[in-house]
């Protein structure tokens, strides 16, 4: 049991890695991703590698190649705020369905996902806030009590992680984005679901907006 927790944090750490990498331009388009090399560079066997390459595969970031293996994948600015749109549209849905929809147990667990976020900004724990963020989310998903929602809204939203991840380093980003999460939680209590949809399309489609600034931002952080 031990070994296969340990084990799954190494390949979480060497995918958190390799997705910074591949974002800020390390890793460009149509690099190869040699097993081998990676495993040398962080001293670990080449199984967490291959998980990590796994994930990245399942979040497009990389594609598999016939005799070349792992390559970076093609994500131009355009695609990605493309893939931005879709998923605040899909996040306003399920907003409003939840504000709508919730019981008590729903207001709960969003309060609490709301909560850990307030005490991540406190702490400036970054981390923390990017968990909390994500269990926030979730609860929303849950509450719009649509299964199909869910699942479509977890799977983009699962597309998006690392740049959903990167974004929240932009200066002011977790407080601005812990104010948001407030007047989107007062609005799914008030069971005001179109002012919610519209406070979560806005919520999530600012990333897109920004996030040519990002980019600039993080590969100029690489070079320090």
């Amino acid at each position: 049991m031990t070994r296969n927790i340990t084990s799954s944090k190494i390949s979480e750490t060497l995918k958190q890695a390799l997705e910074e990498r591949i974002v800020t331009g390390a890793y460009p388009p149509g690099a190869r991703l040699d097993e081998t090399e990676i495993a040398n560079e962080f001293s670990v066997s080449r199984t967490p590698v291959r998980e990590a390459l796994i994930h990245l595969a399942s979040s497009r970031l990389v594609v598999n190649r016939p005799r070349r293996g792992a390559v970076v994948a093609e994500a131009s600015p355009q695609r990605l705020y493309e893939m931005f749109e879709v998923m605040a549209e899909l996040e306003s849905v399920s907003v409003r369905l939840a504000a709508r929809r919730h019981n008590d147990t729903d207001l709960e667990r969003i309060g609490e996902a709301h909560a850990a976020c307030e005490e991540a900004l406190e702490s400036g724990d970054l981390e923390m806030y990017y968990q909390a963020n994500e269990r926030f989310h979730l609860a929303i998903y849950t509450a719009s009590h649509n299964g199909f929602l869910y699942e479509e809204t977890s799977n983009m939203q699962c597309r998006l992680a690392v740049y959903r991840r990167l974004q929240l380093r932009s200066q002011g980003r977790l407080k601005d984005s812990c104010n948001e999460h407030q007047g989107i939680l007062d609005a799914i209590v008030a069971g005001d679901g179109e002012n919610a949809a519209s406070l979560a399309y806005a919520h999530v489609i600012v990333q897109g907006e920004t996030f040519s600034d990002l980019i600039a931002s993080l590969t100029a952080m690489r070079h320090y």
